[in-house]
């Protein structure tokens, strides 16, 4: 039966009882096991009645007798004068059918009572020694088989509390590996957190709250239980809150016990969601509370210290995936921080580089300006007095005396000198302007710098190229269009240079969308041209839009280049980007970019410092 029965004691004993009482020839047994300061009926075998389950451990009962001194107590008669030790057991054998015989045997291992094993006899009839050594062999079975179950059930808890701490390895080891996939987002951590903490510490829900302002903000759920509220208050009226003021864990057996009473807040949460047993733990980081994790349980079933252990890891393991995020997005702010440095570094660069450049030209065409320019008057003076000296020519030989074919041959002489002067004034006149734009290439700047109406600026240049332009060509014509933010402001400017720059890029634009409507396949289409600014802070915006045929890449490159121009020869002299680059970049400080698609725009944004550091290197007094 040992051996069949080695994880339940009962079956052995039940047999050692009903073999007790046939081989003995008692008419009861009692298996009687330790509880605490009793002994506790464990299994009976006879038709003597038992009145009591438990009965003290003292020498008032042959049982306790036995017990306490580790050897056999035999009562021959529990009625005569040798009974009358046993005062307990004798008042008890009148309740219980008038047993007059007894024998109490200890079950000793290592040394130490466990329990006992009583035989009964209604009559006077001692027990033999053979009887007594056998039931001492019962005794010592019971103690064997009671230490079996023992150990096994050791063995049992041992397994369980190995299977249990490797759930719980497995678990964490989970956790993990999100933590590791996930280092950019700290949800799918919260979510495997929740989960795995309803799961291995057998809650309905799980909760994780973080830190927000003044208050904790529901960041994870997982559960039936419902949530009642977003965000909540710091505050030690409920669990949560004294948990993250405290900076430790607070455990709540029962909710609607005087326990609870210290969290009116969640006591009444409680009564309309059902939740009766509450385990909360801070998230810390370096000692501070950033959040937290609750369990709830619908019924009155307190956390194990297992799982309040396992609770404190998930928090640990909530608290390393937040400061992987944001560690994660400290670098990345950094690195686009270092990005954005380096890109105005390459740009400052770039601009720096351009200057030098300008600079370099500007000394440049300056010298060469005023090199061509003396002798380019002498040109365009003299060509003007030759064709007043043919003028009076043809005035002294009108009154002379030629045959016909002379006169004729000295009229087309004097009309081919004629034409010929003209087209030389004609060209000078050209190369003047050229020299004259040379020399304002070459200039940092003209006039003082003074706080403008930026939109009154952009309105003043557009009316003065469009009436310029249709002036200069009396059948122009085009659609003007503004955008001027009310808010836009002053902003400190040389203002005629500024007026040079919209006059060139409005005067560009007109010339792109009126030669569009000369192409082909353009019925229907208006020329537009849009003026619009726009108030940025401490700068301002201007954007010049119009509806031309765009700029092709291989233009883009290179259309601030001096000299660089896609004009015809003769209507561009390729210095008005340029120059106007110059102007918005180097005195001002500020830029000038350009957005363009073929075939339908092209719009130049400036960009002004409303209080630029403004270039006074080479600006006339």
């Amino acid at each position: 039966m040992i051996a069949s029965s080695p994880t339940d004691v009962g079956p052995v004993l039940q047999a050692i009882v009903e073999r007790a009482c046939e081989l003995c020839e008692a008419y009861d047994a009692v298996v009687r096991l330790r509880d605490g300061d009793e002994l506790r009926l464990s299994a009976h075998n006879g038709p003597i009645p038992t009145s009591h389950d438990k009965i003290p451990i003292d020498r008032s009962w042959t049982a306790g007798g036995a017990f306490l001194d580790k050897k056999p107590v035999h009562v021959h008669d529990l009625l005569s004068s040798e009974g009358d030790q046993f005062p307990r057991a004798q008042e008890m054998s009148r309740f219980e059918g008038g047993y007059r015989t007894i024998l109490s045997v200890p079950l000793l291992q290592k040394g130490e009572s466990i329990g006992t094993i009583v035989l009964r006899r209604l009559e006077v009839h001692p027990f033999s020694d053979k009887q007594i050594a056998l039931l001492q062999t019962f005794a010592d079975q019971a103690v064997i088989a009671i230490g079996n179950v023992r150990l096994f059930e050791e063995v049992q808890a041992k397994t369980r509390d190995l299977s249990e701490a490797l759930v719980y390895q497995t678990g964490s080891g989970n956790i993990l590996k999100v933590i590791a996939s996930s280092p950019t987002d700290v949800g799918p951590v919260l979510k495997a957190i929740v989960e795995s903490a309803c799961e291995l510490c057998g809650a309905n829900d799980a909760i994780v709250l973080l830190e927000d302002g003044d208050g904790l903000r529901n960041s994870a759920h997982h559960g039936p239980i419902p949530l009642e509220m977003e965000r909540s208050p710091l505050s030690r009226n409920w669990v949560s809150g004294r948990a993250f003021l405290d900076r430790k864990p607070i455990h709540v057996h029962d909710l609607l016990s005087a326990e609870g009473d210290e969290f009116p807040d969640t006591q009444q949460r409680s009564a309309r969601t059902g939740a009766r047993s509450m385990l909360c733990v801070p998230l810390l980081r370096e000692g501070k509370s950033i959040g937290t994790i609750v369990l709830r349980r619908t019924e009155v079933h307190p956390f194990s210290d297992k799982q309040i252990a396992l609770l404190q890891t998930f928090a640990d393991q909530a608290v390393i995936a937040i400061g992987n995020v944001r560690m994660f997005e400290q670098v990345q702010q950094r690195t686009r921080e270092l990005s954005l440095s380096l890109d105005e570094l390459r740009t400052a660069q770039d601009r720096l580089i351009q200057t030098e450049k300008l600079a370099s030209l500007g000394q440049l065409t300056a010298g060469i300006a005023h090199e061509i320019k003396n002798p380019l008057n002498f040109v365009n003076n003299f060509s003007a007095l030759s064709m007043e000296l043919v003028e009076e020519l043809k005035d002294v030989l009108k009154p002379a005396t030629l045959d016909n074919k002379t006169r004729e041959e000295t009229s087309e002489l004097t009309q081919t000198l004629m034409s010929n002067l003209e087209k030389v004034v004609q060209h000078g006149k050209r190369a003047d302007a050229i020299v004259k734009n040379m020399l304002l290439h070459s200039r940092q700047g003209s006039g003082e710098h003074r706080p403008v109406d930026v939109n009154a600026l952009v309105e003043e240049s557009l009316n003065l190229a469009y009436h310029g332009a249709r002036a200069e060509k009396p059948g122009f014509n085009i659609t003007l269009k503004r955008s001027f933010d009310p808010n836009a402001g002053e902003v400190d400017v040389f203002p005629q240079e500024i007026t040079r720059v919209l006059l060139n890029l409005i005067s560009n634009g007109f010339y792109a969308a009126t030669n569009r409507k000369g192409e082909a396949n353009s019925d229907g289409y208006e020329p537009t041209l849009a003026a619009a600014t726009k108030n940025l802070g401490d700068r301002v915006e201007i954007r010049i839009r119009d509806t031309g045929a765009g700029i092709p890449p291989e233009v883009k490159e290179k259309m601030f280049n001096p000299f660089f121009t896609t004009k015809p020869a003769g209507e561009g002299t390729g210095l008005g980007l340029s120059l106007s680059h110059e102007i918005v970049v180097k005195q001002h400080g500020g830029s000038i970019e350009v957005d363009t698609q073929p075939g339908e725009f092209s719009e130049f944004k400036v960009i002004l410092p409303r209080k630029a550091a403004l270039s006074k290197a080479g600006v006339k007094s």
